[in-house]
């Protein structure tokens, strides 16, 4: 009976342990390649509970995630210009066909980076020789970028890998080639301000030519309008006297007499030198005679 029970128990232990040799879980994050006998027999990329013969398949599972491979260092390329440059990349990457991958790279993801770098870093140096420093600074990176990454993605595939994006960080000038080509940007910059310098002195002159211009023309048009009001001012006080003359001759020859003894003899110290006779004093003398006739 003894013997029974044991028996039992060590075929429910072997029979145990058979099945947790048969039984692997996928996880949503992973690949599985069921290997028989070294070849591969199935690629599973669905998550959860799977089985396999024992002793007789294997697994090996692959990142599905997306992977990034950064550069540890600048790598140096040289522009059209024969300008040496650093730059500073890094390419995001995932597994899209886990069998093409293992038989290119034997599911060696350093082998696969190795590969992945040299297919980028060619590209980049052939993009880069095609372009001046200007245009791999700022004008051209958005280009140089997308270009890149269709062509490192159609080498990638080959590996079964897609090259998700290949983003330039940062680009860098040599010490020996930056003192250079600041000199020559603060050159250009001074040239340029002297350019807008001159432009703006020479605006400035013709501005003020014309305002000088537009002042004489309004003062000569305002003294033109200024003598013509002034003539014809001066012509119908004229006309008003002559008219007030012809009306009473005697009465304006007396208004015009006190208008002239008013204007001399505005301050007590004024001195006149005339004949006794003149016809300056023709009004007074005439006023004298008359108080002597009706005064005394």
């Amino acid at each position: 009976m003894k013997n029974n029970l044991s028996f039992v128990a060590a075929s429910l232990g072997a029979l145990l342990v058979l099945l947790g040799l048969s039984i692997f879980t996928v996880d949503q994050r992973q690949y599985a390649i069921v290997f028989q006998l070294g070849e591969v027999k199935e690629v599973i990329s669905e998550p959860g509970l799977n089985f396999k013969w024992p002793m007789i398949q294997n697994v090996r599972y692959f990142d599905r995630r997306v992977l990034t491979m950064d550069s540890a260092d600048p790598e140096r390329f040289i522009t059209s210009e024969k300008k040496n440059v650093l730059v500073d990349s890094y390419v995001k990457w995932r597994i899209i066909d886990p069998k093409l991958y293992y038989i290119s790279v034997g599911g060696d993801e350093a082998r696969a980076r190795t590969r992945l770098s040299q297919t980028v870093n060619a590209g980049l140096r052939e993009e880069f020789g095609k372009r001046t420093v200007h245009d791999v600074v700022s004008g051209a990176r958005d280009r140089i970028m997308e270009e890149m990454r269709a062509k490192a993605d159609l080498d990638a595939r080959k590996i079964g890998v897609q090259i998700i994006d290949v983003r330039i960080k940062r680009v860098d000038l040599p010490t020996e080639v930056s003192e250079s080509v600041y000199r020559r940007m603060e050159a250009e910059r001074k040239r340029v301000a002297n350019e807008l310098r001159s432009e703006g002195a020479a605006e400035a002159e013709k501005i003020r030519a014309d305002a000088d211009k537009q002042r004489e023309v309004i003062i000569a048009e305002a003294y033109r309008d200024a003598q013509k009001v002034k003539g014809e001012g001066d012509a119908r006080a004229a006309a008003t006297y002559a008219q007030a003359f012809n009306q009473n001759p005697e009465f304006y020859a007396f208004y015009r007499s006190m208008e002239a003894y008013r204007s001399s003899f505005q301050n007590k110290g004024d001195v006149i030198v005339v004949e006794p006779n003149s016809d300056f004093f023709k009004y007074l003398k005439n006023q004298g005679r008359g108080g002597d006739k009706t005064g005394r």
